[in-house]
């Protein structure tokens, strides 16, 4: 009797077991950071995203699961030459995260070695195609072709390449010293461009200054030509209208001024007047006598 009741128990037993082993082994829970590759009978049947999957248990089995997070190969450097024939040495990084699960899995085996040998010869190509000075001044738009080139290669096997940097390009010895020579060479003849640049700008100031200091003189005569035209036009109106002897007031005038003029110093001092510098102040003072 005891061994029935086991028996019948134990049968239930094996078949709860049975039901609690079949939940387990087909519920999935996958993590947000990853995706599961599902395999019935050795084909893909489904890709598990994030959260609460169900799978059937003993047939589905997950033989992969791939982390989707954003990956960084490790710095990779190679040699490349130029157009111009220069030997440099460029080190590169990428960063890559996968979006297609199945692709990575089923088409490719080593995905980073691919990644990294794709981006190798894509650098070498593309820096191929430029001299040295252009490598070096258009790194920007460098890299944006090969990041293009990259990410159109990588799409068959369910990668994103998300960066794709040249980091360094480096140069051997005598090349170095071969470019900091020119370089040196290019920075003296600018410098003495711009010394024959501004004593061209120096001489041009110079005879601008001249041509201005000419044409301020040539105005100041034309002024005092202008006023001296102008007081003997009053003269010759004066003497028009009173004669001569407004002309000869004039003279007498000016001598006076003049005798004035030499009086003026500092000192003593001995001053030689001629006998007609008296005259000068008598007809002066006869003139106005005579106006008045």
């Amino acid at each position: 009797m005891l061994s029935e009741i086991l028996g019948g128990n134990a049968v239930f037993l094996a078949i709860a077991v049975f039901i609690i082993l079949c939940i387990f082994l087909g519920v999935r829970i996958v993590p947000q950071s990853e995706k599961h590759v599902v395999e019935r009978f050795g084909r893909l049947r489904a890709v598990l995203g994030p959260g609460i999957n169900f799978v059937v248990p003993f047939l589905d089995r997950v033989p992969h699961k791939i982390s989707v997070l954003e990956r960084q190969l490790p710095n990779a450097s190679q040699d490349a030459i130029t157009a111009d024939n220069v030997l440099v040495k460029v080190e590169t990084s990428v960063f890559y995260r996968i979006t297609e699960p199945e692709k990575t899995v089923y088409r490719i085996r080593d995905v980073d070695g691919a990644i990294a040998t794709t981006v190798a010869g894509i650098v070498r190509s593309e820096i191929g195609k430029l001299e040295l000075d252009q490598v070096q001044s258009g790194r920007a738009q460098l890299i944006e072709r090969v990041r293009e080139q990259v990410r159109m290669m990588v799409d068959d096997w369910g990668v994103e390449v998300t960066r794709a940097e040249i980091l360094d390009v480096n140069l051997d010895d005598a090349t170095r010293a071969a470019m900091l020579q020119q370089l040196n060479a290019e920075r003296a003849r600018r410098a003495q461009v711009m010394e024959a640049e501004g004593k061209k700008r120096s001489v041009e100031l110079a005879a601008d200054a001249d041509l201005y200091a000419a044409e301020q003189a040539a105005k100041a005569k034309r002024i005092s030509a202008d006023a001296e035209a102008y007081a003997t036009g009053v003269i010759a109106s004066a003497i028009a209208a009173n004669g001569l002897e407004a002309a000869q007031y004039q003279i007498a005038m000016k001598q006076v001024e003049a005798l004035a003029q030499v009086a003026v110093g500092e000192g003593k001092q001995t001053i030689l007047l001629p006998a007609s510098a008296l005259e000068a102040f008598a007809d002066a003072f006869k003139l106005v006598r005579g106006k008045a």
